[in-house]
């Protein structure tokens, strides 16, 4: 479990393309202690599980399914990450419930400058605009994020002055893609609600609602 607050930038210094899988050798500005093999690691807003350390630099493995749905089969040698560590128990919950399980990718349609602010509209495929909601929290890349607008398959997200020079989102630029997690809360109230719908009028129903022999 993630929270969306990123702890640092980190650089990719090596991808090794496996048959089953991609290896990425990543440098991390952080004490070597501070990761252990085995963890999981938000890279750019997918959780990975850490394999190796050598010093500053760990080894994340990505499943050919997680590269099909990530932007992580578009990285390259010395491109920049988002990068969080998994929530401890007895740690502060900063941002929202973050998986690192991403939903898609978006497109950036749109970029201005609003004040010392920039404002993105990101364009979604359609069949997941159902789980975004104005006021409602999404991840990009990673980043814990407030719903400001949301219209069809597409929302407005407020990046402050912080979120910028602490995150990769400045290096992002027109048609970029970018890693969707939608709330969680939110896709479990949709599956609730679904599969109620699809039940009908049974006897479990009948009972649920008072009527009893």
């Amino acid at each position: 479990m993630f929270t969306g607050i990123i702890e640092t930038i980190g650089t990719i210094t090596r991808i090794n393309k496996k048959t089953g899988k991609w290896e990425f050798f990543i440098k991390i500005p952080l004490q070597k202690e501070a990761i252990t093999e085995g963890e999981s690691l938000s890279i750019d807003g997918v959780c990975l599980t850490v394999v190796s350390i050598d010093r500053d630099i760990v080894c994340v493995d990505a499943s050919l399914e997680t590269l099909k749905v990530t932007t992580l089969n578009k990285k390259t040698e010395d491109m920049n990450v988002n990068i969080e560590r998994s929530l401890k128990a007895d740690g502060r919950f900063g941002g929202h419930f973050v998986t690192g399980h991403v939903d898609c990718t978006g497109t950036i349609v749109e970029i201005q400058r609003k004040g010392d602010s920039i404002e993105l509209t990101i364009e979604v495929p359609s069949q997941f605009s159902r789980y975004i909601v104005v006021k409602g929290s999404i991840a990009v890349d990673g980043i814990s994020l407030t719903v400001n607008s949301q219209r069809d398959n597409k929302f407005t997200v407020n990046i402050i002055p912080y979120t910028a020079s602490h995150t990769t989102i400045l290096n992002k630029h027109l048609r970029d893609n970018v890693n969707i997690e939608t709330d969680i809360i939110g896709k479990y109230m949709d599956n609730f609600i679904r599969k109620e719908n699809r039940k009908g009028i049974d006897l479990d129903f009948l009972h649920k609602y008072g009527f009893t022999k």
